[in-house]
């Protein structure tokens, strides 16, 4: 599994935006500036990051985005299932994928599915806040399971 350009993004543009969550809503060419991100592009991942429990728009003059819910309440797994679709190391554990014929004899699904609960425990034990209380403390980003 590789995470893409959108999901690296996606998560820097959130926690830009939980950073500046005190100064209302945040338009998307400051986040660009800040994090030396096409403008256009974030407008691509906003899109993908669209839903009232998501983000939070407003239009108008002093329109943009906030985040809808406190930081503590977006895991890092939410935002990479929101722009990367699964996380599944194989497309036999992708949600909706037809059962592969060779499940009942595989010997390296068992390793598969263990690397899978793996990055899945990871990445959904890790919050927005996580991330702002450890770059808050300078200490380095020791995120161990």
């Amino acid at each position: 599994m590789k995470i893409s350009t959108k999901g690296r993004y996606a998560l820097r543009m959130m926690l830009d935006l939980a950073y500046h969550q005190d100064e209302g809503y945040i338009a998307l060419k400051d986040i660009a500036r800040r994090q030396n991100i096409s403008k256009k592009y974030l407008e691509q991942i906003v899109s993908l990051m669209r839903g009232p429990d998501i983000l939070a728009t407003s239009r108008g003059y002093r329109g943009g985005y906030r985040l809808a819910r406190p930081p503590r309440d977006y895991t890092v797994g939410e935002i990479l299932r929101l722009t990367e679709g699964s996380l599944a190391p194989v497309a036999c554990l992708e949600e909706g994928a037809d059962k592969c014929p060779r499940a009942a004899g595989c010997e390296t699904l068992p390793v598969w599915q263990g690397l899978y609960t793996r990055i899945t425990d990871y990445l959904d034990s890790l919050t927005l806040q996580d991330i702002i209380d450890h770059t808050r403390e300078n200490a380095p980003m020791d995120f161990m399971i």
